[in-house]
């Protein structure tokens, strides 16, 4: 059965406020929870940007769900601080924790001043931190020597089972490469269920593990306001790579943001006022191979979205 799940984005909300959204979920019946981890967000209106692992202490203590995170090391994280960070939360919280592992945006990373890489030396330095992240979990001293340097790293505390490394990917060539480290894929749902095939991607290239996928989604009482909504907070975001990777400032996403429509929002979130509408969507996902689905709504009330999906829709969703 395909498991639902709450994702927290903290580049949008206060972390108090997502902690008091995730409770809200558990209680309503969600069974999972996920966040970004942003040092910027995407724009000035959405305007917060907690750090993702002191929150993701919090909320593993606050309730019982399994918790993941979306981030990226080699630049902001060396991968020796992101594997013993990793390791820390696995070890007080077993076998609820995964961290989804990605090349970066320069939004997040190019604040150390490093150059930021091109996307083939982002993708050569991901596979580096991960090889790196996998050998301290095994326990072994680490000097490594490449696009990413470490001198004699060695994680003391260590889980009994170290937490699974899913590839965070948008594109079919990204997943097929990740399909050779992953222990599972997470990807965000795109125009014409172009999702789909990055998860056809992963599978054919033997991938294993859990497919997730973070549904961006938009409901309000009215369609009207489920559309500004959607347009208000994550028109930036639908960027494609070739730029969306590569601007460094919340800023710079304005200026090329004020070209977008909301109608250019409407394939990237799915927007209804209606609440059976969002549950036909959401099966549809399940069916398509996803064996999670992390409900991200993309503006609004966060605790009052996940009462009332946790009420209206849950109960619709077959999985």
């Amino acid at each position: 059965m395909t498991q639902y799940g709450f994702h927290a984005s903290h580049e949008q909300y206060p972390p108090g406020e997502l902690l008091e959204a995730l409770r809200a979920a558990e209680a309503a019946g969600f069974e999972a929870g996920m966040c970004s981890d942003h040092f910027a967000p995407w724009s000035s209106r959405q305007g917060e940007s907690g750090y993702a692992w002191s929150w993701l202490g919090a909320a593993l203590e606050a309730t019982s769900l399994p918790l993941g995170v979306v981030t990226a090391p080699g630049q902001r994280y060396h991968p020796a601080v992101v594997a013993q960070a990793a390791a820390t939360l696995a070890a007080m919280y077993p076998g609820r924790f995964w961290a989804a592992l990605g090349s970066g945006q320069a939004l997040n990373e190019s604040i150390t001043g490093d150059k930021w890489p091109r996307k083939e030396s982002r993708d050569r330095r991901l596979r580096e931190c991960v090889d790196v992240i996998r050998a301290l979990f095994a326990g072994e001293t680490v000097t490594h020597d490449g696009l990413v340097r470490v001198e004699a790293a060695r994680l003391w505390t260590r889980p009994e089972n170290p937490p699974p490394l899913l590839a965070a990917a948008v594109t079919p060539d990204t997943a097929a490469s990740g399909a050779e480290w992953a222990d599972g894929l997470i990807t965000v749902n795109q125009p014409d269920d172009a999702h789909r095939r990055t998860l056809t991607a992963y599978r054919d290239a033997g991938g294993r593990g859990q497919a997730v996928l973070q549904a961006h989604l938009s409901w309000a009482p009215g369609r009207e306001e489920a559309v500004a909504m959607a347009h208000d907070q994550w028109r930036e975001v639908i960027l494609g790579s070739e730029a969306g990777w590569e601007l460094a400032r919340p800023e710079h996403f304005e200026e090329v943001g004020r070209f977008v429509t909301p109608d250019d929002v409407l394939p990237y979130v799915h927007v209804s006022a209606d609440l059976g509408e969002h549950a036909d969507w959401l099966n549809g996902q399940a069916e398509a191979g996803f064996d999670r689905i992390m409900l991200h709504q993309v503006g609004g009330d966060q605790t009052a979205f996940a009462r009332t999906f946790g009420e209206h829709v849950l109960p619709r969703l077959t999985g």
